[in-house]
């Protein structure tokens, strides 16, 4: 529904002393109610468009599509730009995005249902499905008198658990993350490993790596949560597609959310501008219209902002959206504890320097402060992004679902996760 048409308006007037409950349309993912009424300011969210229009015009944004919601109603909703920038095509707030590691809070979010079904526990060693896992040595970096890096093993003092996967304290590392001899034994990114190899080749190739830290000693960004997605396959028997729509993506009415965009579907696949708008080099990520050999957990889903709109409700409903009950609401708030001790060393800002004096949850970073992170926000609040230009943050003090998706590879994501942060937060009115 339109309220800024004087039709509307007019019959808005006419049934103000009736109550309204608000009933989502087939557009919309949420229940649609204006800003005002969940204490947002349409004047000041009108500021998103202004400077997302700026950035499109000068040709440093495709486009982007945001969804906000409040109180469990949707206040905002809008599409920006272009869904392709070279064929001139409009951006369209069904635009399906390559999510990255957004992939990831969902994987969690399965595991821990396994947990939940008692069929998985927090401590298993992740051995019990992968033997060859179980018996990773541990870097112990020296340097030579000419300054070159020398390569020493360590044995791992425990096992890697499942908890370790789920908060990325297992010692596993991405490739494209450092020069080290231990980085240059693993694959690239998540995205990398799925165009290259089964996953039972991923398997084979880790059970020859040397993991970065001891087990449970340090956070480290790499393919934890994609080992996570085979372990459900091996669990359950399913692939992990099939696991998650049935699970979490149908109950919750997902519908455009996968491994792969169907060809039904490919025109409405969002594409990232041939150049990188600060340095000029060729940007491109995976054409996920196209499956990959395995469906890495890691970084290989797609989805739309309404569909992770829900997602993101679910989590701050603790566990529930409307009928559909997807986690018991005490796990949800196990996941988005921070389950960093202080006597682990925390890497997270160089994966994202906006997550900066952030911990981690399970799958997930929850903030622990409200000073300090060098944006906006409250103890609690989690959140995770995708290195393709997508975001999604939750702040359970200002009962506040967050959600953008643009087609923006490369550092200038940072700049869009601080500055819709900015325009998210100065918008609360109360």
């Amino acid at each position: 529904m339109d309220i800024r048409t004087p039709a509307t308006a007019v019959a808005l007037l006419l049934v103000l002393a009736v109550p309204i409950v608000p009933v989502a349309t087939a557009a919309d993912p949420l229940p649609r109610v204006q800003p005002e009424a969940v204490g947002l300011s349409s004047t000041r969210l009108a500021r998103i468009g202004q400077v997302l229009n700026a950035d499109i015009e000068r040709g440093r944004l495709p486009g982007m599509v945001v969804a906000i919601a409040r109180k469990g109603q949707l206040a905002y909703y809008e599409s920006f730009g272009y869904l392709d920038r070279q064929a001139g095509t409009p951006m369209t707030k069904d635009a399906i995005f390559a999510i990255a590691s957004m992939t990831k809070p969902m994987v969690g979010v399965g595991i821990m249902q396994l947990v939940e079904d008692t069929r998985i526990q927090m401590s298993d060693p992740v051995s019990r499905w992968f033997p060859s896992l179980g018996k990773l040595p541990v870097a112990a970096m020296k340097t030579d008198a000419a300054g070159q890096m020398i390569l020493e093993t360590v044995p791992a003092r425990r096992p890697m658990t499942i908890q370790d996967l789920l908060r990325h304290t297992s010692g596993l590392t991405y490739g494209g993350r450092g020069a080290t001899p231990v980085h240059k034994m693993f694959p690239a990114s998540s995205g990398s490993a799925a165009a290259e190899s089964t996953g039972k080749e991923f398997i084979e190739r880790l059970s020859k790596v040397t993991l970065l830290y001891q087990p449970g000693s340090a956070w480290d960004y790499g393919f934890s949560l994609d080992v996570l997605g085979l372990v459900i396959e091996a669990e359950t028997g399913r692939s992990l597609g099939s696991y998650l729509n049935e699970r979490i993506w149908k109950p919750l009415g997902m519908v455009d959310t996968g491994f792969v965009v169907p060809p039904d579907k490919a025109k409405r696949y969002a594409r990232a501008l041939p150049k990188d708008p600060d340095t000029g080099a060729p940007q491109n990520f995976a054409d996920r219209t196209r499956a990959d050999k395995f469906e890495c957990g890691g970084g290989c889903a797609v989805s739309t902002a309404a569909d992770y709109v829900r997602f993101g409700q679910m989590l701050l409903n603790r566990g529930r959206l409307g009928g559909a009950r997807i986690l018991a609401g005490s796990t949800v708030d196990y996941m988005t504890s921070n389950q960093l001790d202080p006597s682990m060393q925390n890497y997270i800002e160089a994966a994202d320097p906006t997550k900066a004096g952030f911990g981690f949850g399970l799958s997930m970073a929850v903030r622990t402060s409200s000073g300090g992170p060098g944006i906006m926000g409250y103890p609690g609040d989690f959140t995770w992004s995708g290195a393709t230009g997508t975001d999604f943050w939750v702040s359970p003090k200002q009962q506040l679902v967050v959600v953008f998706m643009s087609a923006a590879p490369g550092p200038i994501r940072w700049h869009y996760r601080r500055l819709m942060n900015a325009l998210v937060y100065q918008s609360i009115n109360d």
